[in-house]
């Protein structure tokens, strides 16, 4: 495996004389790419004194951080616990049927509600409700439990504490009744052969798979082709073609700009105890690994994405993700023939991590 240390040592040897020292991460909220081009060319490997870790922008060097062993999740950052391995193994055969059967349903009932209306705002009333909505229908949950799902959705569970208890107790009398008359919702599923406990740590690891993150990867990828509307159209004839576009739109506007790691012992420069700042928005941008790195191409031959977008080794969230995007695009196709951008004002993203839009005002006709 190629490790960290012998890419940086390799990559830095060119670099052309530095600058002065760069400006902070905390500088750049607003606009980032000027600074990411900097550190890209200048300082591949640095240590941002005011942010509190080292700073990694190259695409070959943020792949590699993210795959070495010495560098783990800091506490907070999703890691891959055995809830995940299990959900994973779990996703296949009618269990991924029943996710796919969801989203679809989700899908084109959310879509509809927006065809009886002139203008829409696709993240309040799409993107953030489509993850749970398919949820709520892949489990088999009371619909009317949506809202607190939801809720769940967006907060996440931790291993334990009252979060997690409060959803064993919601799931306890679903799981017996689902053991007594078996299903073909996903819950079901789940329950074969698996305890309570077991069945509420699947299901608390797929609700943060549904959360924000998701939410926010779904509201990019359609104000990208929104910007398109030539790409949009093709994608409209060819919709096989949607999962290149979905690739495309988290290489160049990831739903996270960064994810923190720490090492556990020293990676050349780098001591232990320290973090590590990944920087996902500025790999997807390096000009060494992608042609034209600013332009979204929804047809370009390698996106080459990162772990979803958030650096994660695991693959329920990526797998919910992909379906929402090219189901959620399919669904709303189908039902807003005359889909386009809203004239008006857009809103600047405010946070350096979180970039995605807060609102995707659309025509629907």
């Amino acid at each position: 495996m190629l490790c960290l240390t012998d890419v940086l040592v390799t990559r830095t040897a060119g670099t052309p004389a530095r600058p002065p020292g760069p400006p902070s991460l905390r500088t750049a909220v607003r606009d980032p790419y000027p600074l990411y081009r900097l550190l890209r060319t200048h300082y591949p490997l640095v240590y941002d004194e005011p942010f509190g870790a080292w700073l990694v922008s190259r695409y070959d060097d943020v792949r590699a951080a993210l795959a070495d062993p010495r560098l783990v999740p800091v506490p907070g950052e999703p890691a891959a616990p055995e809830a995940d391995q299990l959900l994973d193994r779990a996703l296949r055969g009618p269990a991924l049927d029943a996710l796919t059967a969801a989203v679809e349903r989700g899908a084109h009932v959310l879509a509809r509600r927006l065809a009886a209306r002139e203008e829409a705002d696709l993240v309040a009333e799409f993107c953030d409700w489509l993850p749970t909505a398919t949820v709520v229908a892949a489990l088999g949950l009371p619909y009317e439990e949506t809202a607190r799902v939801h809720c769940w959705c967006r907060t996440g569970l931790g291993p334990s504490g009252g979060g997690r208890s409060e959803l064993g107790v919601f799931l306890r009398p679903l799981t017996a009744r689902r053991r007594a008359h078996p299903g073909g919702d996903l819950l079901s599923v789940l329950c074969a052969a698996r305890s309570d406990e077991t069945v509420t740590g699947l299901v608390g690891t797929l609700l943060g798979a549904a959360g924000e993150t998701t939410a926010r990867a779904l509201a990019s990828f359609l104000a990208n082709l929104l910007d398109h509307p030539g790409q949009l159209e093709v994608l409209r004839a060819r919709p096989e073609l949607t999962a290149g576009a979905w690739a495309e739109s988290l290489r160049r506007d990831p739903p996270l700009h960064l994810v923190l790691r720490r090492a556990v012992e020293p990676v050349g420069a780098i001591p232990a105890g320290a973090t590590v700042a990944c920087l996902l928005g500025a790999a997807g941008r390096d000009p060494e690994r992608f042609t034209d790195p600013d332009r979204y191409d929804a047809f370009r031959a390698d996106p080459g994405p990162l772990g979803h977008g958030t650096g994660r080794r695991t693959t329920s969230e990526a797998l919910l993700a992909r379906l929402t995007a090219e189901h959620g695009l399919r669904a709303l196709l189908a039902a807003l023939p005359g889909l386009r951008r809203a004239e008006g004002a857009r809103t600047a993203p405010e946070d350096l991590v979180r970039r995605s839009p807060k609102i995707l005002r659309v025509r629907t006709r």
